[in-house]
């Protein structure tokens, strides 16, 4: 297992940024909990990622590249609510919408479902798909049904074991991001 300091990762002379591009499944912190992630683009690494989660039929949530990246992708019947939200990130939100471009994410990312998760988290870690253009899958640094990782004690072995590597800046406090399902015509609001 592979453990990286902020400093280390933003400044090794491994380019982990093209790791993440071709298709490294790695842990990363958030503005909330630690997640787990990979290229959304590619299903090889989102299939590995499902496995390691032990998490088939559940559509994943994606860190966006940008704000500008939803509103090209992405849609709401409720353009009004949409368009709240949207404002309100970077944030502990992940926003469920239409997804109007099918081809910016694979299949097993949503699972094919037509809708899709999106984040910018109010972290560093946003910076990431930014400077790669790239969505992010970001998932819960847990197996399935455990309790989410907030800190290297909490880490599933299986999955710590099979990451490419995790960035870990210390102990987190938050909690899952709060979802707001704006698929349908009535905002549906989640605290998790």
């Amino acid at each position: 297992m592979k453990i990286l300091t902020i400093d280390e990762f933003k400044h090794s002379k491994n380019n982990f940024g093209t790791d993440i591009k071709n298709g490294a499944v790695f842990i990363h912190p958030t503005d909330t909990i630690y997640g787990m992630g990979c290229n959304a683009r590619l299903a090889e690494s989102v299939l590995r990622l499902r496995e390691l989660k032990k998490q088939r039929d559940r559509p994943l949530s994606v860190i966006a590249p940008s704000k500008e990246w939803i509103k090209k992708n992405c849609d709401s019947p409720n353009k009004i609510e949409m368009r709240r939200w949207i404002k309100k990130l970077p944030g502990p939100y992940t926003i469920i919408l239409k997804l109007k471009n099918k081809s910016v994410i694979c299949p097993e990312t949503n699972n094919g479902n037509g809708t899709l998760g999106v984040r910018i988290p109010d972290h560093w870690i946003s910076e990431i798909a930014k400077n790669l253009n790239v969505p992010l899958v970001t998932t819960s640094a847990n197996i399935s049904g455990k309790d989410y990782m907030t800190n290297l004690d909490d880490l599933d072995k299986p999955i710590a074991n099979q990451v490419d590597f995790i960035i870990y800046e210390g102990e987190k406090e938050g909690h899952a991001s709060t979802i707001i399902n704006l698929s349908g015509e009535e905002p549906q609001i989640r605290e998790r």
